[in-house]
């Protein structure tokens, strides 16, 4: 039963005490982006609708009233928002299965938010098929179909959510006291949102839900001077390619100062709180 379509909820997962979930629905996110197959899809936004049926248990949450418990739906939407604008998925499948995937990896240790244990997820095209019908996708994924990937490097690790041909989505863990050393990119189009809450970006403070497209060839920089991991999701396409990690020198002048999207909304900025346990 499809919960987006009929109003009434599927079957509820249960947790490994047997207890039913709770589910947290986000419904009719719309968002202009590049996705499909055909030559005039690959050049033109086009709207995307998306709900998602987020499965978790906020038992903890109210009973304590701590945003970690639960999720914050401000921010999540604004890294689904981000996701579908960078990425240029090709198909709605590839955009469901990626989606899923970020939804469904444990959170870092910088995140307001409880795992997730299923999602269900719908992603339709409004305009796709003119006004003869509506073409939609929907998915339903469970947290135990995955086991993600990661690489020590030098600034912490990354974790490998999704990568095909075309697009690597990446969380980029920066440990503290650690950088990402001034590097630039000749091949790649990348786009990265800043998910931490104190990072220095080109050596300046950046607040958290800053969304990034970086240019070819410009140099770019991220220092940790915080005691917790802050947490970069980073989108390339295509996907990533070591040999175009290149170190450069910084400037005479400086790092370029960049202008970033702000993907939270401001009431999303809340008093910092001690973080989870990794």
């Amino acid at each position: 039963m499809n919960p987006f379509l009929s109003g009434a909820l599927p079957v509820i997962p249960r947790d490994g005490r047997g207890r039913p979930l709770d589910v947290i629905e986000l419904r009719r996110l719309s968002v202009q982006c590049i996705v499909g197959m055909y030559p005039a899809e690959r050049d033109t936004p086009q709207p995307l609708e998306l709900d998602a049926a987020l499965y978790l248990d906020t038992r903890e949450a109210g009973l304590k009233g701590r945003l970690q418990d639960t999720v914050d739906y401000a921010r999540l939407t604004g890294e689904l928002r981000f996701l579908l604008e960078t990425a240029n998925f090709r198909m709605l499948e590839t955009a469901a299965e990626a989606l899923c995937r970020y939804l469904l990896a444990p959170p870092t240790a910088d995140a307001t938010r409880a795992p997730l244990q299923a999602v269900t997820l719908r992603l339709s095209k409004p305009e796709a098929l003119g006004r003869t019908a509506q073409a939609a996708l929907c998915v339903h994924r469970t947290a135990d179909e995955y086991h993600f990937e990661h690489e020590e490097k030098p600034f912490g690790r990354v974790d490998i959510l999704f990568q095909d041909e075309h697009v690597g989505i990446y969380r980029l863990r920066i440990a503290p006291g650690r950088t990402i050393v001034t590097h630039e990119h000749r091949v790649m189009e990348e786009a990265e949102l800043v998910l931490g809450s104190g990072l220095l970006l080109q050596g300046q403070p950046v607040l958290a839900g800053t969304g990034l497209r970086w240019p070819r060839h410009l140099p770019h920089r991220y220092d940790n001077p915080r005691e917790v991991e802050q947490t970069v999701l980073c989108v390339d396409r295509p996907a990533f390619i070591p040999s175009d990690e290149v170190e450069v020198p910084e400037p005479a002048e400086g790092l370029a100062p960049v202008q970033g999207r702000a993907y939270y909304p401001e009431a999303a900025h809340l008093p910092e709180t001690e973080p989870r346990e990794a």
